[in-house]
């Protein structure tokens, strides 16, 4: 079987770091609960030397070899965390000469899960946006999902947060959580935040016409929860055990309010314009900055199938 017609798998990008150990424990309860092969990725970021050897070339060789070994090291280790921790876990491993994002770009497909350490956004930002070289899409053709160095909550409390506005985005945000819950037998929650847009004098604006104002908003923010729902949940998942919260509220804050005691928190992104957001001040990033647990970001046609 090649690497387009295996089933779907978890791919976790580890580097010997406290916050790729952190993003290879996730990966590998989410695989176990998924019942899904946990692929193990390293990158060495060191380009293959070719033909005759200067004294230059000699020398990047030897650190070629010293980066492959340490790289085999980091993979034996991690492959053995693994399979101590879920004894029944399908584990592949994959060292390859690319630097990380490229790997994991590499391997990842359409119904994979991509998990990182949050080490930094630069590499997540090369996983999210893709190159020309690596892949011919424009962003990651799965999920992915970052992970914080440090989180002194339990590991597993049944509950995954997800945000939706209405659009696509978030439409593809709220299946994966759905299908994640679904996997890990957890409980769905839904948010909904949405701020009132004041005149410049706000004392001006009489108390029941801002009354007004803002239950125009909460209505607006009722029909858009219960629409999305209504598309999304199938009969898969019409039996999961899903709530909504509906608050006036900065969109990261309301998220970051939300789940302070979930597993994960789950965002959509809205194309190349969002996806560049991740790195520009949108709300994942917000969210990816602050949040204590696991976030999800899913970009655009990630929950398509080949």
């Amino acid at each position: 079987m090649n690497a387009q017609e295996r089933p779907p798998a978890v791919i976790v990008g580890v580097d010997g770091s406290p916050t790729a150990h952190a993003a290879l424990i996730w990966a590998t309860e989410a695989a176990a609960r998924r019942r899904e092969q946990l692929r193990i990725v390293h990158g060495l970021g060191v380009p293959m030397v070719m033909g005759t050897f200067s004294d230059s070339q000699s020398e990047r060789y030897k650190a070629g070899e010293a980066a492959r070994e340490a790289g085999h090291t980091v993979l034996t280790e991690s492959s053995a965390y693994a399979r101590g921790a879920r004894p029944d876990l399908d584990v592949a491993t994959v060292l390859a000469p690319e630097d990380a994002p490229a790997v994991l770009l590499n391997e990842a497909r359409r119904g994979d899960v991509i998990v990182v350490g949050s080490r930094g956004l630069g590499a997540i930002r090369a996983i999210m946006l893709g190159s020309v070289s690596v892949r011919t899409s424009s962003h990651a053709p799965c999920p992915v999902v970052v992970v914080p160095e440090s989180d002194d909550r339990d590991r597993h409390r049944g509950k995954v947060v997800v945000g939706v506005d209405g659009s696509d985005s978030s439409r593809r945000a709220l299946r994966f959580a759905l299908n994640h819950a679904l996997a890990t037998g957890s409980e769905v929650m839904v948010v909904n935040s949405w701020e009132v847009p004041l005149p410049e004098d706000e004392a001006s604006l009489a108390a029941d016409a801002q009354s007004l104002h803002e239950e125009v908003f909460d209505r607006q923010s009722e029909e858009v929860v219960a629409g999305v729902l209504a598309e999304v949940i199938d009969d898969r998942t019409q039996d999961l055990d899903i709530s909504a919260v509906r608050m006036q509220a900065d969109p990261v804050e309301a998220l970051l309010k939300a789940g302070e005691d979930a597993d994960l928190i789950v965002v959509g992104s809205r194309g190349r314009g969002g996806v560049r957001g991740l790195v520009m001040g949108s709300t994942s990033q917000g969210v990816l900055h602050h949040a204590r647990g696991p976030v999800a970001v899913l970009p655009p046609h990630s929950d398509e199938t080949d």
